[in-house]
C-alpha cells in the first residue's frame, strides 16, 4: 500500500469527466499516468477539498487542456473500480461526469496529458477508449441534442 497515495486506498476518491464538445467533435485526452496510461479518455481528475464538482470538472478541464467551456449538464455518474490479480481494489473513483461546450481556447496537453485531439463522430470507433468513456460521449451528445 502507498502511503497518502491513490493505489489501493481506503476509501472512494471522488473524479470529474467532461465530455466537451465543439460543434459535433469531442475532445479527448490521452493520459499521461495511473489508473490507465496511455490510455484515451475525456478530460478530467480528482475533486479538491471546497470545490463543487462543476468547479472541478472546469478547472481540470483547464488545467489539462486550456480550454474553457460551459457546463451543460450532468451526465452520469460512474464507479471506476480496478482490481489487482488477487481481488483487491488497487483504485477506486466515483466518476461524476459532464456535458459541456467548448467557449475558448486552444487545446494543448498539459503535463499530465500525452496527447489530446479533437474527433468527428465518425472516427470515434477508432479510437480506443474504456467501455463507460464510450457510453458516456453518446449519452452527453444526446444530452446537448435534447
Amino acid at each position: 500500500r502507498v502511503s497518502g497515495g491513490r493505489a489501493y486506498p481506503d476509501r472512494p476518491f471522488v473524479g470529474v469527466g467532461v465530455v466537451v464538445f465543439r460543434g459535433a467533435d469531442v475532445l479527448l485526452v490521452r493520459r499521461a499516468g495511473p489508473p490507465r496510461p496511455d490510455s484515451w479518455s475525456i478530460p478530467g481528475g480528482a475533486q479538491e477539498i471546497g470545490e463543487t464538482v462543476r468547479q472541478a470538472a472546469l478547472r481540470e478541464l483547464g488545467e489539462e487542456t486550456g480550454i474553457e467551456a460551459r457546463i451543460a449538464g450532468l451526465i452520469d455518474v460512474v464507479d471506476g473500480i480496478d482490481r489487482d490479480g488477487d481481488g483487491r481494489v488497487r483504485h477506486h473513483y466515483t466518476l461524476v461526469d459532464f456535458a459541456a461546450v467548448w467557449t475558448a481556447g486552444a487545446a494543448r496537453p498539459a503535463s499530465d496529458v500525452a496527447g489530446l485531439r479533437w474527433v468527428p463522430p465518425a472516427a470515434l470507433d477508432d479510437v480506443p477508449l474504456w467501455r463507460e468513456t464510450r457510453r458516456i460521449i453518446r449519452a452527453g451528445r444526446a444530452l446537448l441534442d435534447g
